[in-house]
């Protein structure tokens, strides 16, 4: 599960060398990765070095935090909204099938 908290107050870097000035630039190497990596990130499946690094790419890049931001929000809509539950009923013939099956044994 992912422990990170979106980034708020992240910040935009117009330096020289930053790899991104704004909007107008084409997607880079480290944009490549961040967003390669965004599920594996939101998922919490990455090591805290990788979450990290991403993490400080995600906070001087807008374009990429832009990506993060929505998916992120994508995927917590998802969560919220597409839970089914299962009737109790079903659950107890599930349980019996596998108990019949000796499959818990």
């Amino acid at each position: 599960m992912m422990e990170d908290k979106p980034l708020p107050g992240r910040g935009h870097s117009n330096s020289p060398g930053s790899g991104m000035s704004g909007y107008d630039r084409p997607i880079i190497e480290p944009c490549q990765e961040a967003i390669a990596t965004l599920y594996s990130f939101l998922d919490g499946e990455l090591t805290a070095d990788r979450r990290l690094q991403i993490r400080h790419h995600l906070d001087e890049c807008a374009p990429c935090f832009d990506a993060f931001d929505f998916e992120a929000e994508l995927k917590a809509l998802v969560a919220r909204k597409c839970r089914d539950v299962v009737p109790e009923a079903l659950r107890r013939r599930v349980a019996e099938a596998l108990r019949a099956e000796d499959v818990w044994s």
